[in-house]
C-alpha cells in the first residue's frame, strides 16, 4: 500500500506532477482530444459499420481548444502552439456540414418520419414529399 500511496503523491504532488490551473486545462484537453477516438471506436463496433458521429468533431473541437490555450498560455511552446493553432479548422467545417445535412432532411406530412435529403418519396409509408423547404 505505500508503494501505491508513493507512485501517486510523491514530495507533496499528485503523481509528481506540479498541478495549476493551466495544467489542468491541459491535462483535460489532452483527456477531451483522447476521449474521441474510444467514441468513435465505440460506435463503429455498435454499428458494425465504420462511423464518424457528430460527437468526435465535437471532442475533436474542445479537446484541441483546450490544448491549444494551454499551449498558448502556459507551455509558450512554438511547436505545441503551431500544432493545435490551425486543426479546429475541419472540426468546425465538418460540424456545419453535419448541421446543415440535418436541416436537409425532409418531414413526411404522413407519418412523420425524418427522411434523407432529396427523397422523392417516403422510406417509411411512400408517400411523395415536398423536396421544397420554402413552400412549407
Amino acid at each position: 500500500m505505500d508503494a501505491l500511496a508513493n507512485l501517486l503523491w510523491h514530495e507533496g504532488k499528485f503523481l509528481g506532477i506540479e498541478w495549476h490551473l493551466w495544467k489542468v486545462i491541459g491535462w483535460v484537453g489532452n483527456f477531451v482530444f483522447t476521449a474521441r477516438f474510444a467514441v468513435q471506436w465505440y460506435v463503429t463496433e455498435r454499428k458494425k459499420q465504420v462511423v464518424v458521429p457528430v460527437s468526435f468533431w465535437w471532442l475533436s473541437l474542445i479537446g484541441s481548444l483546450l490544448l491549444l490555450a494551454f499551449a498558448v498560455f502556459s507551455a509558450k511552446n512554438s511547436v505545441f502552439i503551431f500544432a493545435y493553432a490551425f486543426n479546429w479548422i475541419p472540426y468546425v467545417r465538418n460540424l456545419i456540414i453535419h448541421h446543415r445535412h440535418q436541416n436537409a432532411h425532409i418531414t413526411c406530412s404522413t407519418c412523420s418520419i425524418e427522411c434523407p435529403p432529396k427523397s422523392k418519396f417516403c422510406m417509411n409509408c411512400g408517400t411523395p414529399l415536398e423536396t421544397d423547404k420554402s413552400a412549407k
